[in-house]
Parts: structure tokens; sequence; C-alpha cells
């Protein structure tokens, strides 16, 4: 009985987050449509989706954010944004964390997600991961936003992780990308997202979700010979604060 009560909870609880993520888009579609338009109107639209939309999907589920910052980003400078991924809730807490506009490069699979997925396709710079024309594109693309005064953010591990998985495997593009435009990584570590609101279905619940930001990777010295280098030592540094906690 205990247990039946627990799953409806958990139901309810994923149900509550969908309409959480909804109601936002519905109320400002109008808005998000115009701030869509144009790429010159992206920093206001990304305020909106980090105050108007993140925010409240991360405080109404009774998610409070507590972020660790060992080093500040600097206003007007791009970043290459990296972090572990295992929740829908990464998302939101990226928005969060970063006062630095930045743009996501995710699959393009996400663009078939109702609502959300319209906006996605519009705002984000989308790879087909078995594509190398896709893949080639992405480096373009990112270059352009770049150059609007925008940072970046890649999820390195290229997906969700099995279950048991602490922390996959990262694939190269983010590192080879920061090395190639001359941008800082900036390693984050996200510990309580997966126990807060994991992909799997009957999970969840109420908490606080920190994030640590550790200092930069530093990339004007780099040659694209050292992006499996920069890719391992990122890795670690994500990888202990996992560990630890």
């Amino acid at each position: 009985m205990l247990g039946a009560i627990k799953n409806v909870g958990h139901v309810l609880y994923r149900v509550w987050f969908y309409i959480l993520v909804t109601v936002p888009i519905l109320l400002f579609f109008p808005i998000l449509l115009l701030l869509t338009i144009s790429e010159k109107t992206y920093h206001q639209f990304f305020w909106l989706a980090r105050n108007l939309w993140a925010r409240p999907i991360l405080y109404g589920m009774g998610c409070f954010p507590k972020i660790l910052r060992q080093q500040r980003m600097e206003r007007g400078k791009s970043y290459m944004l990296v972090a572990n991924h295992t929740s829908m809730l990464d998302i939101m807490l990226m928005l969060i964390v970063s006062p630095n506009p930045f743009v996501f490069v995710g699959k393009k699979e996400l663009v078939s997600i109702p609502i959300f997925g319209f906006f996605y396709k519009r705002v984000c710079i989308l790879v087909d991961r078995d594509s190398v024309k896709s893949r080639t594109g992405v480096y373009r693309r990112a270059q352009k936003r770049l150059n609007q005064g925008l940072s970046i953010c890649i999820f390195p591990e290229g997906g969700v992780p099995e279950e048991h998985v602490v922390l996959d495997k990262f694939k190269d593009g983010a590192f080879k990308m920061a090395i190639a435009h001359n941008i800082p990584v900036v390693p984050m570590a996200f510990l309580d997202n997966k126990k807060r609101f994991s992909f799997t279905f009957l999970s969840g619940a109420p908490g606080p979700i920190r994030a640590i930001v550790h200092p930069f990777f530093e990339t004007g010295i780099l040659a694209a010979s050292d992006t499996s280098t920069l890719r391992e030592e990122v890795r670690q540094v994500i990888l202990e604060d996992l560990v630890k906690n």
C-alpha cells in the first residue's frame, strides 16, 4: 500500500513538472515567437527563459539551487559551458547558473517534444550525431553565435548515461570547439539533479540542487592535438565531485 501511494506521488510530481514547463511557454507564446524571429533579440529571449521559465520550474518543483562558484564569469565574455547530464532539470539549472547568455548545442531528436521542441529548434544549435555534415556545421554556427557575444553549452557525455554510470565518457566536440574558438571551458558538476528528477519515471523528490562551478580551463595556448588531454582533465574535475557527493 505504501509503495502504491509513493508511486502515485512520483506520477503527480512528473505531471506537475510538465505543467510547469508548458504553462509559461503558452502564456508568453506571442512574446517568445517575436523574440525568436531574429537572432538579434536572443539576449531578451535568454532573460525570459532564465527568469520566467527556468526559475519558476525549479522553485515550483521544490528544487532550490545552491551554487558554489570557484570562479565567476566576466560579463560580455564567451565561454564553453560543460556539465554532467542526468536529468531534464539540467537545462533549467544551467540557465540559472550562467548569468551570461548562451546557446545550447543539442541533439535534433528533442525537436519532437510538443511545444518545447518548437522553440528548441529556433534557438539551439542542433546536431545530428550520425551525420558528419551536421557535426561539421555546428562549428560554423557556433562561431556565428560567439561573434554575437554569446557562450556555448554542451553536455559532453553526448546523452544520458545508464543508471549505474556516475559519469560517462566525454565526446571531443566541446573541447575541440573551445580550442578552435579560443574560449575558456567552464566545468560544472550538477550533484543532485538525478536524485531530484531522473529519467527513471517512478522517481524524484523535492530538495536542494547543488552546482559547483570550477575554475576555468583556458585554451589560448592549446592546439587541436591537446583536445583529448583537455577533455580528460575537465572530466576528472567533474567526476571527483560526483564521487565525493
